[in-house]
């Protein structure tokens, strides 16, 4: 059957088929071939056919092919937005239009920073599966920034609110980190009661090269010149470490206050506060399964906050 919503006319004359336009977006955030054709399951040459289709129908040249993958020509660039437009419009009108009193249904992938999906969140979420049993989550469990305009997620959450882009952000909470030693390690080593007493101590940290945002960069500000014997670019790994009794070292509080053998140091001279930030595609905010997702991190965040805030 002719599906009648296929082009988009001006008088009589086709503009392009929004297929061809989903093969030119794939390949505007993906920029090759073999990978926009493993994402929409066809072969590569049907990708570059249908991308080809789409420049001899606007008669210009979308894509310039480079060493490092198909980039966006200057027209490509000024198609991009439009497409997403499309793209967006699309999905509304299946997701809030067709499905209207149906259950919620579709993948949403949320890039987090890795100690608050791992420890935080991964907690919540059975009470999300009850309520949205259809919708599939994906988690990037990533503290560097990912890139929603190529679509490597489509929330994040993040240390600082991004600067650029079409994205809806918002401040979803504020937690707070302090310094933290398991009881044992405190037996077997000098007694912390002071600042001075923490140069005497082995601390766990970051590697500084590897930090993905700066605002993990809070040890010296926070201590000074500690020494630092063990680093790691995981934050679960200082964790584990920190619990086996391999130093000192600041932690998230709504994890290590859920550890009766950990021991919160010097609360009162150390404590550091920070805020992550709710990201959203301007496209897909509206969008009921993003919504649906948005909604319940800000309920959960609402309803933990005091944990997350250290105030238990």
């Amino acid at each position: 059957m002719h599906n009648p919503c296929a082009q988009i006319h001006t008088g009589r004359l086709p503009i392009f088929d929004w297929n061809d336009v989903r093969f030119f977006l794939e390949l505007s955030r993906k920029g090759r071939l073999t990978e926009v054709a493993k994402a929409l399951k066809v072969d590569h040459t049907t990708v570059s056919r249908r991308v080809l289709a789409l420049e001899e129908k606007l008669d210009t040249k979308l894509f310039e092919s480079t060493s490092r993958g198909f980039v966006l020509t200057q027209a490509g660039e000024r198609l991009l937005p439009q497409a997403e437009a499309m793209e967006s419009a699309s999905a509304s009108i299946q997701e809030n239009i067709s499905g209207e009193n149906k259950t919620l249904t579709g993948t949403v992938r949320l890039g987090v920073p890795e100690g608050f999906g791992s420890q935080f969140l991964a907690k919540e979420l059975a009470a999300f599966q009850n309520r949205h049993p259809e919708i599939e989550l994906e988690f990037v469990a990533n503290d560097r920034f990912v890139s929603l305009s190529k679509r490597e997620a489509d929330l994040s959450i993040t240390l600082a609110r991004p600067q650029s882009g079409r994205l809806i952000s918002r401040k979803l909470t504020d937690y707070r980190l302090r310094l933290y030693a398991t009881k044992d390690y405190l037996k077997s080593h000098a007694p912390i009661n002071s600042m001075d007493d923490l140069q005497d101590h082995n601390f766990i940290s970051y590697i500084d090269e590897l930090v993905p945002d700066p605002q993990l960069l809070y040890l010296e500000d926070a201590v000074g010149t500690p020494a630092v014997g063990l680093k790691s670019s995981s934050i679960v790994f200082q964790f584990q470490a920190t619990l086996a009794g391999a130093g000192v070292s600041i932690l998230h509080c709504f994890v290590a206050d859920e550890y009766p053998e950990l021991v919160c140091l010097l609360p009162q001279e150390i404590e550091i506060q920070r805020t992550f930030w709710l990201n959203t595609p301007e496209d897909i905010h509206d969008l009921a399964r993003i919504k649906a997702v948005s909604e319940f991190l800000s309920d959960v965040v609402k309803r933990q906050r005091k944990k997350l805030m250290g105030e238990n």
